[in-house]
């Protein structure tokens, strides 16, 4: 069957390309292995979806080349996904930092995608197994599928990435790149919780399920929010954020006082009998966290203890906690992949390839990575209408 466009992957940036494509009148067959729509939309977000961010940027995501994605996000902007779910009737809310979430459920968004293309016309087939991509002498895409063969002039791939495998993620878009001679840079889980060392790891046990509101930097990139010790290492918004930009060897800094002057509120104790563990619940800090971080840095004794050089190493290591992870928690925790197949392949007006006609690669598979808060997502829509007004 021949069609104008063929769609792979009936993800966020899959059915937002295809309902767009359908409606400029593009004859479109979106195809997916999975059997149900947007896992991954139903699930983010705690079921409600973080759908996008008020304050999405170009600088707001990772990527060899971050100007890339200026071009798509000006085209397809927060507003305009806004605008969209309106027409729905769909409610949201604004929860913090300019994360927009569904008051009701993220099942919303998938019901609003899947009208969208409905009303395009688009054919919709779930549970294809895609055996072999070929082009043929005419320049057409030919797919071999467990459904049977298809052939189209443009073939759009919006597989996602690595992360989540349990909801059905596959390499599927990178081996199409490679495929066609595109490169694909490094893969890695990222907005991933990190783990420790060993020794950190028991050192820290007992501290599972404290938070902590901190700022954690890498070089010049640092996030202020709150982190969360686990059972493996740390989590929360703050790592999830940083470990984006983290790589195997490098450690983080984290300021736990990011609001204090540490060695004033140390000198304030100076002649105290108090022991900082207890004083440190001042500052908020769970007295089993102040105990345990303290006995780490030999520290847990009285204000009087300190001399003034003690109170200075304090100072600075509460200012710059350095810890070096071990690594992440991988793919099954990591909500997007970073890196994927290089935008240098790719034009940022149109997210065709450079070098081979009618081939589109939009979505995580690019190598554009957002921030924790629908960042991700945003970047889903805005290159999957690119991708839809072009192919």
């Amino acid at each position: 069957m021949r069609f104008d466009v063929i769609v792979i992957g009936a993800g966020a940036a899959g059915m937002m390309c295809a309902s767009v494509a359908g409606q400029r009148g593009r004859r479109v067959l979106l195809l997916d292995h999975a059997d149900k729509l947007a896992e991954k939309i139903r699930i983010s977000g705690g079921g409600r979806s973080n759908f996008t961010n008020i304050n999405t940027r170009h600088d707001c995501y990772v990527s060899e080349n971050p100007n890339f994605c200026r071009s798509a996000l000006a085209q397809f902007t927060p507003q305009h996904f806004i605008a969209l779910l309106e027409r729905y009737g769909i409610a949201y809310h604004e929860k913090k930092l300019g994360q927009l979430f569904c008051d009701d459920s993220s099942q919303q968004l998938i019901d609003m995608l899947d009208a969208e293309c409905r009303a395009a016309n688009v054919d919709r087939r779930m549970g294809v197994r895609i055996e072999q991509v070929s082009r043929d002498d005419d320049g057409e895409f030919v797919l071999a599928c467990s459904a049977g063969n298809f052939r189209a002039a443009s073939l759009v791939v919006a597989t996602g990435g690595l992360s989540i495998p349990q909801i059905g993620a596959t390499p599927l878009g990178y081996q199409l790149a490679g495929q066609f001679g595109l490169s694909v840079t490094p893969l890695a889980p990222a907005l991933v919780p990190l783990t420790f060392h060993v020794d950190d790891a028991e050192r820290f046990a007992a501290l599972a399920g404290v938070s902590l509101d901190v700022a954690v930097r890498i070089g010049k990139t640092s996030f202020r929010e709150n982190v969360l010790f686990t059972h493996k290492g740390l989590s929360g918004p703050a790592i999830l954020q940083i470990s984006s930009y983290w790589t195997p060897g490098q450690e983080i800094v984290i300021n736990l006082l990011p609001d204090e002057d540490a060695e004033a509120w140390l000198a304030e104790r100076s002649g105290s009998e108090q022991l900082l563990a207890n004083a440190m619940g001042e500052l908020g800090w769970p007295k089993r966290f102040a105990e345990a971080w303290l006995a780490a840095h030999a520290a847990n004794v009285r204000g009087k203890d300190l001399s003034l050089k003690q109170r200075r190493q304090l100072a600075e290591a509460l200012h710059h906690w350095r810890v070096l992870p071990n690594g992440t928690q991988g793919y099954k925790k990591a909500e997007v992949t970073r890196g994927g197949v290089s935008t240098r392949e790719l034009s940022s007006k149109t997210m065709m390839a450079n070098a081979v006609p009618g081939l589109f690669f939009i979505g995580e598979v690019v190598d554009i990575t957002g921030w924790l808060g629908g960042y991700n997502f945003q970047w889903a829509w805005s290159s999957g209408f690119v991708a839809g007004k072009n192919c």
